[in-house]
């Protein structure tokens, strides 16, 4: 037997539910279909050490739920106030146990259509749509794909000798074998410290090892980068408590039988080599997306661990692909929040709005904004929305002049509105990413203040930005002061700087 759905969603996670939640609320027909037993499987194993990164800050000086979606990076969105994270845990870390059992509780309460047990062996494109063969023989085809399966394995670097390397997937998470051991862990990311981070107590040495220096997001400000809260660590490296980290190129790895060795270049030291001995090496170096399944093939972004996309989140070579989930982040790496639930919620639902507009015929949502109350409405929405403080730097509202006067279109991927208007004003929130992340005498917390425009360039610290585009071009810009309680509503330095912005751009 053969189904048949205009929209096939692939995997129940937090990617998964969150899209399916979207398309349900319009009656669109779709079905989500998942390996596991239940929601969120993903969660089961990972993080290894039982800790998520993604903050769960419980609480805030508002009461507008809006505004405490900005502080809180684990709820789906929904129109249920009983169903937000917050209410599952109290830690600022929460657990990914508790994590699960806030999806179990999103699927079930919103009775979302998801198919458990049914796991994807192969997809095959079709003239309109895919083919899905199921491990349990049966056939789904699908008019639009939506590709929420999250990480497909672990990215493995090519080094001889790797295989003998334990994976973060497999590796023991107790750490009393590891007692008096010399541990060498190949990766400096939040998986490699989170790793080390259990181990510290326990090893006599630990090494964290790759080419590139470790990326801090105490400087970067990137949530992806690693955490301040595995900062004992760089303590030990700094005043040479043997726990170090190693800018260094892994050559080969060789195993007796009772000790590695490990052949490394040094990056720092003109080109010197030397040969380290371990009693354990542990591979954290991150996942990679699957693409055997695609019988079309999947192109892969630059270093291939993430899906070519194109701005709109559509695979950039099979039609009526889409990504949804941490897979988004082949648009914003670095820029935005999309590895995160915090900010993919956010693309999804945009998301659902371009698909309702390519398959079911209902226009993007707009709203017309009078010039009279144009600067009113566009700080009422960087002062309130959740979706623009997350994804800052990456999602904007689209302010397209018309012959019927101003168009808002909400929460758009810069680079895609532009592709699509050409001409017309970004509004959101943006933040000075770190200029140089390989710099390591940068200061973490030297955070600059700029105190007025005009001449006020990217601000360290989040804050409003109106950008022009004429013909996809950039041709102006105006960044308004930041503000250490989040609020930009000052007479002199938001208010009248929008108003002759704006007056420039738009005469009467």
């Amino acid at each position: 037997m053969i189904q048949e759905h205009r929209y096939v969603v692939v995997g129940a996670g937090p990617a998964g539910l969150q899209i399916g939640y979207f398309l349900q609320e319009r009656g669109a027909d779709y079905v989500i279909v998942e390996r596991e037993r239940s929601a969120g499987g993903f969660f089961t194993r990972f993080p290894r050490h039982r800790r998520l990164i993604s903050l769960n800050k419980v609480h805030t000086w508002s009461d507008d739920p809006e505004l405490r979606l900005r502080w809180d990076w684990n709820s789906l969105l929904s129109d249920d106030p009983s169903l937000l994270f917050p209410d599952y845990s109290d830690d600022y870390f929460p657990s990914p146990d508790d994590l699960r059992r806030y999806l179990t509780d999103f699927h079930t309460t919103h009775d979302l259509r998801v198919a458990f047990g049914t796991g994807v062996n192969r997809v095959i494109g079709k003239e309109e749509g895919f083919r899905l063969e199921t491990e349990d023989g049966r056939e789904i085809q699908a008019e639009c794909l939506i590709w929420a399966g999250g990480w497909g394995g672990p990215n493995i670097p090519d080094i001889p000798g790797i295989e003998h390397a334990e994976g973060y997937e497999d590796m023991v998470v107790d750490p009393e074998p590891f007692r008096g051991k010399r541990v060498l862990i190949l990766g400096k990311g939040n998986s490699a410290f989170e790793t080390a981070h259990a181990l510290r107590d326990h090893a006599s040495m630990i090494h964290l090892a790759s080419p590139r220096p470790v990326r801090l997001a105490w400087k970067s400000r990137h949530p992806g980068d690693v955490r301040g809260s595995y900062g004992a660590l760089l303590d030990s490296h700094h005043f040479s408590a043997l726990h170090a980290l190693l800018d260094c190129t892994v050559e080969r790895i060789e195993f007796d039988g009772e000790t590695y060795t490990a052949d490394i270049l040094h990056n720092h030291a003109g080109g010197e080599r030397e040969t380290l001995e371990y009693d354990a090496v542990l591979r954290c170096t991150g996942f990679r997306m699957g693409t055997e399944v695609f019988a079309d093939g999947l192109r892969a972004a630059p270093g291939g661990r993430l899906p070519a996309i194109t701005s709109d989140w559509e695979s950039a070579n099979l039609d009526g692909l889409y990504v949804a989930g941490t897979m988004m982040q082949a648009r914003d790496a670095r820029r935005g929040s999309s590895a995160f639930i915090y900010g993919f919620r956010y693309n999804l639902r945009t998301l659902s709005r371009l698909l309702a507009e390519r398959y079911d015929g209902v226009r993007f949502p707009r709203a017309v904004v009078p010039r009279a109350t144009l600067v009113e409405s566009v700080l009422d929405r960087v002062n309130r929305s959740s979706a623009l403080w997350a994804q800052a730097g990456y999602l904007v509202d689209a302010l397209v002049i018309t012959e019927h006067g101003i168009e808002r279109f909400e929460d758009l991927p810069e680079d895609y509105a532009v592709e699509r208007f050409g001409d017309l004003v970004t509004v959101g929130l943006r933040q000075s990413r770190e200029p140089d992340p390989d710099d390591l005498e940068a200061a973490a917390f030297a955070v600059g203040r700029r105190p007025l425009p005009p001449g006020a360039t990217e601000s360290e610290a989040i804050h409003p930005a109106v950008r022009v585009f004429r013909n996809g071009v950039l041709t102006s810009e105006l960044h308004l002061p930041d503000s250490v309680v989040a609020q930009w509503r000052h007479p002199d330095r938001h208010l009248a700087p929008l108003e002759r912005f704006f007056a420039r751009l738009l005469p009467p």
